[in-house]
C-alpha cells in the first residue's frame, strides 16, 4: 500500500510534558473534514471506544480498518477514527498499512518519546511534520535539540507550550474540537502542520528555512525579558550610554 496523500504528524511529549494525546485528538479534529476523517493511531494508548456521535465519513474509515487490519482495535469518534496499535516493533510495522488507508486526508501518531527515532527511521511512514508537546520552563534545552535535529531531517515541526484545558482536551478525544474553537490548537500550529506535502523534494530547503524562522522567532517570544534582551543588540551602547 502506498503512503496517504494529506500530512503525516507525529506527536509526542519532551521530557515528562502532559497532554500530548489530546494535543494529537485536537490536530486530528483540525485536519478532519465531513467526507474526509483524518485517523489518530495511537501507539501504545488504550483500546479507542466509539462515540454516540460520529461522522458518516469517520464510520466508513472504521470499516476500512476494520476489514483491511481486523486484528486493530479502531473507533470513530466524532470527525475522526482512533486506532490503538502496540508501542513496539509490530505497531510501528503495521503504521504504513494504517496510514495508506486514510487516502487524501491526514494520519496523526501519537506516540511515546522513545519510539520517535524508530518512526521516523520506518521510510514507510513519511512523516511530513512533528508536534512536540514541552514545557519550556523546565525542558527548553532538550526541547531545543530535539527541534534541531527534527529540522535537519527537513520535518515541519511546531511546539505546544502549554497542555490543553480540560475541556477543549476532552473535545478533542470525543473528535468535536473543530479547527480554530477557542481553547484548542494556536493557528500557528495547525497551519505549520496540515499544509498539504510539498509535490516534489525540490521544496524542501524552502521548507525548513521556513521552519528554522518560525521556531527562532517562537524561542524568542518564549524567552524571559532578560534572555530577550541577549537577542538584540542594546540600542544605548550605540550612543555611548
Amino acid at each position: 500500500m502506498s503512503a496517504p496523500d494529506g500530512p503525516v504528524v507525529l506527536v509526542t511529549a519532551v521530557g515528562e510534558a502532559s497532554g500530548s494525546k489530546a494535543a494529537a485528538a485536537a490536530l486530528a479534529c483540525a485536519g478532519s473534514e465531513p467526507d474526509r476523517p483524518g485517523l489518530l493511531i495511537d501507539l501504545g494508548g488504550r483500546a479507542p471506544r466509539p462515540t454516540l456521535v460520529a461522522s458518516a465519513g469517520a464510520r466508513e474509515l472504521e470499516e476500512r480498518l476494520a476489514v483491511h487490519m481486523p486484528e486493530a482495535r479502531a473507533a470513530s469518534r466524532g470527525q475522526a477514527c482512533h486506532l490503538g496499535l502496540p508501542a513496539d516493533a509490530s505497531g510501528i510495522e503495521r503504521l504504513p498499512a494504517a496510514l495508506a488507508l486514510v487516502r487524501d486526508s491526514i494520519g496523526i501518531v501519537h506516540l511515546p518519546p522513545r519510539l520517535l527515532q524508530p518512526v521516523l527511521a520506518e521510510s514507510r511512514v513519511r512523516a511530513s511534520g512533528v508536534l512536540l508537546r514541552a514545557d519550556l520552563e523546565g525542558d527548553r534545552s532538550l526541547a531545543a535539540l530535539v527541534v534541531g535535529e527534527l529540522i535537519g531531517k527537513g520535518l515541519r515541526v511546531a511546539v505546544l507550550k502549554r497542555p490543553l484545558a480540560w475541556i477543549p482536551s476532552r473535545r478533542a478525544l470525543f473528535g468535536v474540537l473543530p479547527a480554530g474553537t477557542a481553547g484548542g490548537l494556536p493557528d500557528r500550529v495547525t497551519e505549520r502542520l496540515l499544509r498539504q506535502k510539498p509535490s516534489c523534494y525540490g521544496g524542501q530547503d524552502d521548507q525548513r528555512a521556513d521552519t528554522e524562522r518560525t521556531a527562532r522567532q517562537e524561542w524568542r517570544g518564549d524567552a524571559s525579558p532578560r534572555q530577550r534582551r541577549g537577542l538584540h543588540r542594546d540600542p544605548t551602547r550605540s550612543t555611548g550610554r
